[in-house]
């Protein structure tokens, strides 16, 4: 078994090096700001106090947050923590199974929601917010603008998701601004494909909700009177993940319907290319190739929509899978956005590396997930059988991007670290946080009650722990010990969990200000496995600096082993430092507990190092 695993290493190594995209760009310089740091939080979770958590259970069973639950307190802790932006995940109207019709909202079908709660990912209205999250759903607008309004106040910057590949089955918009007209509504459905429509349709036949598996039950089975298998669309539309059964599978997206981009069924477009060059044209240049050109006509609402959202004030996006839709939408979109808004966060969940790049520089991309690359190897490393050697090489072919790659290591996709089907221990998140949050001039993100060891054990209801839910209503017990009755003060966390944060919080706020962490890295792991004895690969170690900060630092992946060794600072680091000869005063930035020395002699540094289990240290230089 030992042999395969370095079969398995070898081979992963080597595919890194011969199918890693080669850019003939070199690294985009990066302007001397600090780190940005996301703080991802499922809205309607965030302020619950309840902890019922009966599965499948009703909003009066289970409780659920509300906007108003981000007080200034609240808000004040968080960028306490150490974070620059909040992403404010299920803002946009979607499917929910409650009944909101006093409002004029109409009722959800079961049959085509994933929970009790919806998925954010169906959106119903992108004109309006979930009535959920609002103390009085009649003014819930007013309730969202008063949110952002106070994140601002905070010194926060808001961040909302918008969804372009696919909307809920039953769209539906009800304040729609003047000449707004809803997705679909002018479609000719007697074709499969028009340039200006809004979905794909298949003419002849009616939609079949799936045939349900494993037991599953819309509501768990509850009793409703909407559950009854007959969901009317006719004729069916493709569903969102591309199936263009008029009866999607029961694992395929059938809570929603792709978006028609102007692309027809068998793949060809009906748009202008952009030319090649436009890779190294910026936003306003883009802008400019898009202004005179016909586009189709789910181009033009969703530029509408974001530039909504804008005069709203909210900061930025998130885009739902991104990569599904054509890059030159995202041209098209993201000129407009930064036209209005030079400085908007755009991020955008792209999982393909061979598309990293023309995400970036032809879709005018801010940042990308970096999942397939950093974040994988880092869990494989976190779940025991991976070698801290992937990462120099990951950073390596990223160098040209790695500004662009933003770093997590938990978010609603993802299973929490402390869950057993992935760490089953949040300290062993604690090395694993360090490298994300220091090792490229990317920002980083953190999905709420990270912080505090959230394990998502709960059987919401629709799919399984591991994951917090965000299909139903549910309570987030770590998260609810650090809300404390709505104390925002951490009064009911064990002191594991207060530690937890406290490590974070340090992090945190450190990487938001240091320069060192914008300027220049370079891995000196290998040198040190080659002149270290005692380092291996459960180890990892790289050096950042700028013109006024030098930084060493080391984290040990390994919960059980200590490792006491003679650590080497390269002769090369050492020349780039201007350092001779000599001692250097050497002060531990991350656990401030202890300081040091570096002795250079003979053109190299060396580091005398106890590091205990887990432990990473941030090393600064002083000259």
């Amino acid at each position: 078994m030992k042999t395969n695993r370095i079969l398995i290493f070898l081979l992963w190594i080597a595919t890194l090096y011969s199918c890693k995209q080669q850019s003939n760009q070199k690294p985009s310089p990066v302007p001397m700001k600090k780190k940005e740091v996301v703080y991802q939080v499922f809205t309607r979770l965030f302020g619950n106090t309840n902890t019922t958590n009966k599965p499948w259970g009703t909003i009066e069973e289970n409780g659920v947050g509300k906007f108003s639950d981000f007080s200034d307190r609240a808000l004040a802790e968080i960028k306490d923590l150490g974070i620059t932006h909040i992403w404010y995940t299920g803002v946009p109207h979607h499917a929910v199974i409650r009944d909101y019709t006093e409002y004029g909202i109409s009722n959800d079908d079961p049959d085509v929601v994933k929970g009790r709660a919806g998925s954010p990912y169906a959106v119903k209205d992108y004109y309006n917010v979930n009535p959920d999250l609002a103390t009085d759903p009649a003014k819930r607008l007013e309730e969202f603008k008063d949110l952002i309004q106070r994140t601002h106040k905070a010194g926060l910057k808001v961040i909302i998701d918008i969804v372009p590949n696919h909307v809920a089955r039953n769209y539906e918009g009800l304040t729609n601004p003047e000449g707004v007209v809803d997705f679909g509504a002018t479609d000719d459905t007697s074709k499969e494909y028009d340039v200006n429509n809004n979905f794909y349709y298949i003419p002849g036949e009616a939609f079949k909700v799936p045939e349900w598996q494993d037991g599953y039950l819309p509501l768990g089975g509850d009793l409703n009177r909407l559950v009854d298998s007959k969901f009317k669309e006719d004729p069916a539309k493709w569903t969102g993940n591309g199936s263009r059964l008029a009866q999607p599978h029961f694992n395929d997206w059938y809570e929603t319907v792709k978006i028609n981009y102007g692309v027809r069924p068998d793949g060809t477009k009906d748009f202008a290319e952009l030319p090649e060059e436009y890779r190294q044209k910026d936003y306003r240049e883009h802008h400019k190739f898009w202004e005179q050109k016909t586009l189709p006509d789910s181009w033009q609402k969703f530029k509408d929509i974001t530039q909504y959202w804008l005069d709203f004030g909210v900061d930025g996006f998130r885009f739902d899978m991104a990569e599904m839709v054509p890059v030159e939408f995202w041209s098209y979109l993201n000129s407009n956005i930064k036209m209005k808004n030079p400085d908007a966060f755009l991020l955008a969940e792209v999982y393909n590396p061979n598309l990293y790049r023309d995400y970036i520089h032809k879709g005018k991309m801010d940042y990308l997930y970096d999942k397939v690359e950093l974040y994988d190897s880092i869990k494989h490393i976190m779940k025991g059988y991976g070698w801290t050697d992937h990462i120099p090489v990951i950073q390596k072919g990223m160098e040209d991007i790695e500004h662009h790659m933003l770093h997590f290591l938990e978010n609603h996709d993802e299973q929490r670290i402390a869950s057993p089907d992935f760490a089953g221990n949040a300290q062993l998140g604690k090395p694993a946080m360090v490298v994300s949050a220091t090792i490229s001039t990317s920002p980083t993100m953190i999905y709420f009650g990270q912080e505090v060891g959230e394990p998502g054990a709960e059987d919401a209801g629709f799919g399984k722990p591991t994951r917090t839910s965000i299909f139903d209503y549910i309570g987030v017990p770590n998260h609810q010990r650090w809300v404390n009755n709505k104390k925002y003060d951490g009064g009911q966390l064990s002191d594991e969990e207060k530690s937890l944060r406290q490590f974070y919080k340090r992090l945190l706020n450190f990487t938001i200000t240091s320069e060192a962490l914008m300027g220049d890295y370079q891995e000196i792991h290998f040198y040190n496995k080659d002149n270290t004895e005692g380092y291996d690969h459960r180890v990892l170690s790289y050096v950042r600096w700028s013109d006024n900060e030098k930084l060493i630092i080391l984290s040990n992946f390994d919960e059980h082993k200590a490792y006491d060794f003679n650590f080497k600072v390269p002769p090369e680091v050492i020349a780039s430092w201007g350092l001779e000869n000599g001692e250097y005063s050497l002060t531990e930035e991350l656990n401030r507990k202890m300081v040091t020395k570096m002795v250079v002699k003979n053109g190299g540094g060396e580091i005398q190092l106890e590091l205990d289990p887990l432990e990473s240290y941030i090393f600064k230089v002083s000259d």
